[in-house]
C-alpha cells in the first residue's frame, strides 16, 4: 500500500471513531485528536488510544492494559494482526464495557 493510500485510510478511521465519540455525553466519555492520534478519557481518568503507525501501516487501539495492532484487509476493515477481529467491533467492545451501556462505533 501507497503511503498517501495508507494516510487517507488511516485519517478516515480516526475521523470515523471521532465522529461516533461526538455524539457521546461528554460527562460520561471526552475524546482529543492530535496528528493521528485519538486519546479517549473517562470521567476515572482512564484512557484509551487509537492511533496510526505510519511505517507499519496499521492502527494501534490500547485500551487499559490491553492492545492491539490492526492492518487493512482486502475487505475494506481493520483488522487484528493476531486473531483477526475488527478494529471498530473492538472499540465498541470495550467503550460499552466502561460505560454499562451499549456503544456503537
Amino acid at each position: 500500500m501507497e503511503k498517501q493510500e495508507f494516510q487517507k485510510l488511516a485519517d478516515d478511521c480516526l475521523e470515523r471513531v471521532t465522529a461516533r465519540l461526538e455524539d457521546l455525553d461528554p460527562d460520561e466519555v471526552d475524546f482529543t485528536t492530535a496528528d493521528g492520534v485519538v486519546t479517549i478519557e473517562f470521567p476515572d481518568g482512564v484512557r484509551f488510544v487509537l492511533n496510526r503507525q505510519s511505517a507499519a501501516h496499521q492502527m494501534w487501539f490500547a485500551a487499559g492494559a490491553r492492545a492491539w495492532h490492526y492492518d487493512r484487509a482486502p475487505a475494506g476493515t481493520w483488522s487484528c494482526d493476531k486473531d483477526g477481529h475488527e478494529l471498530y467491533a473492538r472499540i465498541s467492545e470495550v467503550i460499552s464495557e466502561k460505560v454499562g451501556r451499549t456503544v456503537e462505533v
